[in-house]
């Protein structure tokens, strides 16, 4: 199953793509969208326009996504989850199931510590992957996402207990 990880931002937006089999995890892609546009609804519509192009593109199965969390500053909260939108509204246009993770459950997931570094979570998914590349922290962090999620995706299936009953996990479905 191919698994896209969002890290929405409202400058930039990473991306990672992952095959999630049974015994491991495969990278397929990753990357990031540097946002255009003169108006903040331009900005957000660049983001559903690519990363609509980006599932086509892939096909993938599922979709995860970072849940918003406050900032000290309610203004770049609240752009946080507009593009957060865009980005959900473009997985569920495309007909993907969408499901949400906490930062602090992707950190645990992937480095086992739930108030791990950015740099230790990028670290941890290089090692994991297998890959030899310097990740920028937008993609590492989406892969992260797309990680965290065929982890509880593997346990589901494994336990025959729904993720659900593990976390707070929310998922949305057309």
């Amino acid at each position: 199953m191919i698994i896209l990880g969002i890290d929405p931002g409202s400058r930039t937006t990473g991306y990672g793509i992952i095959k999630n089999h049974p015994d491991k995890m495969e990278y397929v892609d990753s990357g990031f969208i540097r946002v255009k546009g003169d108006s903040f609804p331009q900005r957000l519509g660049y983001i559903f326009q690519q990363l609509t192009e980006l599932i086509q593109r892939h096909q993938p199965a599922q979709m995860s996504i970072e849940n918003v969390f406050m900032h000290k500053n309610a203004d770049s909260a609240l752009k946080l989850g507009q593009a957060r939108g865009a980005a959900i509204c473009a997985g569920y246009h495309c007909g993907l199931e969408v499901s949400e993770y906490a930062a602090r459950e992707v950190k645990l997931a992937i480095v086992g510590k739930g108030a791990a570094q950015k740099e230790q979570v990028k670290h941890m998914v290089q090692r994991l992957l297998s890959l030899k590349q310097d990740l920028q922290v937008d993609e590492s962090d989406a892969l992260a996402i797309a990680m965290c999620h065929a982890q509880h995706q593997t346990m589901e299936k494994r336990t025959g207990i729904p993720a659900k009953a593990f976390n707070r996990k929310r998922s949305y479905r057309r």
